[in-house]
This record gives structure tokens, sequence and C-alpha cells, in this order.
């Protein structure tokens, strides 16, 4: 009897799935454990607090240990002490007491100093043109100038488009010299200066607001919904290009950094897609048809596509990569179909697309986006819809067995390991194509060489018929040469042979004779 073959596992992928864990209805992220950029920081804030929590109450611990060994050991060392002494040392230990504290509460406390506060000219709110921009001292590559060029360009008409490029500006600098800190930690600095001038300029921008509102509010009260979308909007505007001038300065610090394994984790994803080249369009039930050339055209965009986000250096124009793959995808589907596709479409065929594509560095890019996108982005939309999506698609692909794709773990781990296919066995739909596909080719195969061995004859009967198209022509000539007569040398051969050629034509002297040339001036 043949061995039962699994039941094959759908890839199936609710929506719920894609949501935050916690629910709030935001997009998660493997990466961030299924939560949202919100409530990963929150826990992330909440766990360090805690931690810090811990540390301060070990610190006392410890300083409280310390004085009580001090005081032991001055105890013993006056063993009958007087009580004008002992007051003494009492006061002498409260005087000691915050030099001993210092050290211990020094070590606890960040080692970036905070810069103190300026006066109103220097914030958000201050009244400066900004058409004089600092520029920086860092060394810089072509991409970068154009970037803050670009950046100047954009901030040169807002109001405080000045101080938004100083604080910018300064960021980068202080990060430049932060190459040796960790990749959570440098993401956790960017999104903290993020969501800070975030903050910053929707406080701006809602004073300006309230203002307005109570001039209006009793002649237009629709006008407070459109102040709401356009004021955030217009500052949505304005983060993509901090976001935007920032990650440009710094790629080279925070894509892929050395104290991250993005780069092992990269290799191993490439060499786990590269043993998944025998997965057929069929085994991942993609509802995709090659053959139609539109469908096939769209297959081939969305493969460049996502093989183009690695030269991207902004996690927006990344985004933009998985965007336009996406609607491809979505565009081949409809075309094959002839209806609409579904997100149960759609993720088979995002995981055929990356299989067949093998991004480089797929893993560092999808870090960078999760580490340094700005994170309203990755909340919410299209982008982070889709970039959930590309996520799961990896995480199925580094967990892919043999059920998901209707095979026995026997069957997949010889296709893993370089085997061959058996042939078909009664239900294996997958096979019999896989089969269908090896005979197409074998056939292909036996007629290339057909047209090849034809060819060669072609070749050769054309170099003998042009051997002997020469021959008989030089016979010709031979021939009329000796029959003409050998006066006139060599100037009048030619005549003397078309002569010759004329005589037989006895039958034929009433011709008109040859056209002559004529030269028209002009």
């Amino acid at each position: 009897m043949m061995a039962q073959r699994p039941e094959r596992r759908r890839i199936h992928l609710d929506q719920s799935q894609l949501l935050c864990t916690k629910g709030c209805d935001f997009y998660g992220n493997a990466a961030w454990q299924g939560l949202c950029s919100k409530c990963w920081r929150e826990e992330n804030q909440r766990d360090k607090q805690k931690q810090i929590q811990e540390d301060c109450a070990l610190a006392e611990r410890l300083q409280r240990e310390e004085e009580e060994a001090y005081a032991s050991r001055y105890q013993k060392a006056q063993p009958q002490p007087a009580v004008t002494p002992f007051n003494k040392f009492e006061e002498r230990k409260t005087k000691e007491k915050p030099s001993k504290v210092n050290p211990v509460a020094k070590f606890f406390t960040p080692s970036i100093k905070i810069p103190p506060k300026k006066d109103a000219t220097t914030s958000l709110d201050a009244q400066s043109s900004p058409s004089s921009f600092p520029t920086s001292s860092r060394p810089s590559s072509a991409d970068t100038d154009r970037a803050t060029r670009e950046f100047i360009d954009f901030l040169k008409p807002l109001k405080y488009g000045q101080q938004i490029f100083k604080q910018c500006r300064a960021f980068t600098e202080s990060m430049a010299y932060k190459r040796d800190m960790g990749a959570e930690d440098m993401s956790e600095c960017v999104q903290d200066f993020y969501q800070s001038l975030s903050e910053r300029l929707h406080t701006q921008f809602k004073g300006r607001k309230m203002l307005v509102l109570l001039f209006w509010a009793l002649l237009m009260l629709l006008f407070f919904f459109f102040l709401l979308s356009g004021s955030s909007e217009y500052i949505e505007g304005i983060m993509d290009q901090v976001e935007r001038y920032i990650t440009t300065r710094l790629y080279k610090e925070v894509f892929c950094p050395e104290t991250s394994d993005d780069e092992k984790k990269d290799l191993a994803v490439q060499n786990r897609i590269r043993a998944l080249h025998w997965v057929t369009i069929e085994m991942l039930g993609v509802p995709v048809d090659e053959e139609i050339p539109e469908a096939s055209d769209s297959v081939v965009k969305a493969i460049t596509d996502v093989i183009e986000i690695d030269s991207k250096r902004v996690p927006k124009d990344k985004l933009a990569c998985i965007t336009r793959c996406s609607k491809h995808i979505f565009n081949a589907i409809r075309i094959s179909k002839k209806e609409a596709a579904s997100a149960d479409d759609f993720l088979p065929t995002l995981i055929y697309i990356v299989l067949k594509a093998n991004p480089p560095r797929l893993q560092s890019n999808i870090q960078y986006i999760t580490r340094f996108c700005n994170p309203s982005r990755l909340m919410t939309g299209e982008d982070g819809y889709y970039f959930t999506n590309l996520c799961c698609a990896l995480t199925f692909i580094e967990k892919l067995d043999g059920k998901s794709l209707n095979l026995t773990s026997e069957e997949f781990d010889r296709y893993m390991s370089g085997g061959s296919p058996n042939r078909p066995q009664a239900g294996g739909a997958a096979f019999i194509q896989v089969h269908k596909r090896l005979d197409l080719l074998t056939g292909l195969g036996e007629r290339q060489e057909l047209v090849m061995e034809r060819a060669r004859q072609l070749e050769s009967d054309l170099i003998d018929w042009t051997d002997e198209v020469e021959q008989n022509v030089q016979s010709v000539l031979d021939t009329f040469e000796a029959r003409s007569p050998p006066a006139g040398g060599a100037a009048t051969g030619a005549p003397a042979a078309a002569s010759a050629i004329d005589s037989d034509n006895v039958e034929n002297e009433h011709l008109p004779p040859p056209l002559t040339p004529q030269v028209f001036a002009g």
C-alpha cells in the first residue's frame, strides 16, 4: 500500500494575527514580540524603570552595609569610647555620608550630560529667520550632501525651520560618537528623538490651532476637523523629512552595525532560501498563472522591487519598494484569477516571490526599518500592512516544513539534502506538474539538438553550393574568353566577350539598341 500523504496545511494568516497582541488595533511586529512600536516602547521603558529601581535598591543596600562595616571597625578600634568622642564620631559620620553616597549614585546615572535649558529664543517658539542654516563639520558623501541640501530647502519656508535643522544636526553629530552602542540602544535614541520632536511640533501647532478655533468657533464648526487633519498631515510631512535627513547621514553607523548579529542572520536566511530552490508554485498553492504574459510581467516586477529594497537608504523608500512589490503581486493574482485577490492569496504569493528573488540582506533591511523608521508609519496604513506581511513571510520561510508543502518528512528531508524527486503517487498534483515540466524540458532539449544538427547541415550545404556556383561561373568565363579574338588586348577583352555572347542570338536581330546612360543637370 502507498503511504498516506499528510493533509495539506493551507498557508493562512488571519487579520488579527497582524495586529498588536495588546489589542490596540495597530500592526505588530515579530521583532517586537508581536507588539506595535508604541506598546513595545512602553513595555521596554517599564522594564528599564524596574531595572533602575532594583539597581538603586541594591546600591542603597550596599551603601548601608558599607556604613555598618565601617562603624563596626571603628568601634573595635576604640573598645571604651567616651561620650564626647562618640558624639564627634556621629557628627563626622553625618558629614561623610553624602560624599560616600554620591559616587554610587553617579554610577547609576546616565553618562550623557543634559544640556541646560535655553531661553525662549532657542526653542521652537522662537522667531528666527531660516535663511542662514549652519553647516556641518562631519565628512560627508554625495548622498548625505544631497540629503542636507534637500532638507534645508524643505525647511526654509517654515517658521521654525532653522531650529528644527539645528536640533537634527546636533542629534546626528552626537550619534556619530556612539558607534560602540548596541543596535537597540541606537534605535531607542532615534525613536526618542522622533517622539520628542513630534510632541513639540504638535504642541506648537495645537497652540496656534486653539487661537484660530476660538475665533471661528461660532461661524465655522467644520473648520475644526480641517485643521486637525491638515496640521497632522503637515507634521507627518516634516517628520518624514527629518527621518530622511537623519537616516541618510547615519546610514553607515546604524545599518547592520558591528554590535549586532544582523549579518549572521542575513547569511542564514540566504542559505535557507537557496536550500528551498526546489519549491514550486504549485507546492505553495500560489494562484498565479505565469504562462499569462501580463501575470508573468507582474511577477518579474515584484521580484525586481523586493531586490531593490537593499539599494535604498531611507526607511520610507525601502517601505515604498515593499508596497510596489505587493501591488504587483495583487495585480498578478487579479489577472490570473480574473477577480480581486484576497489576503489568503497574497501571503503565499509573497512567499513565492521572496523565494525566487532571495533579496540581499533581507534580515538587515527588516531590522533597519523596524529600528529607525517613523513608528507611526509601521503602525497603520498600507506600508505597515505590507511590511508586517513581509515579516510573516520571512518567518514562514524560516519554519517551512513538509506538511506546509503536502510532503512527507522523508521527502522534505530528501529535497533539502539535494535529492531528486521520485515519480508522483496518487493524489500528488504538485508532483504531476513537476514531472510534466521535466518531460517538457527534456523534449525541448531533444528539439534543440535536432535544430542545431539541421543548422550545421544547412551551413555545409551553403558552403558546397557557393563553391559550385563559383566553379560554374569560372567555367563559363573561361569558355567565352577562349572563343573571343585575341586582338584588342586586355582593354577590349570585356566587349569581345559580350559580342561573343550576343553572336549566338541570331533570332533576335530586331531587338532595340541598349540604353545609354544620360546625365541630367541639377
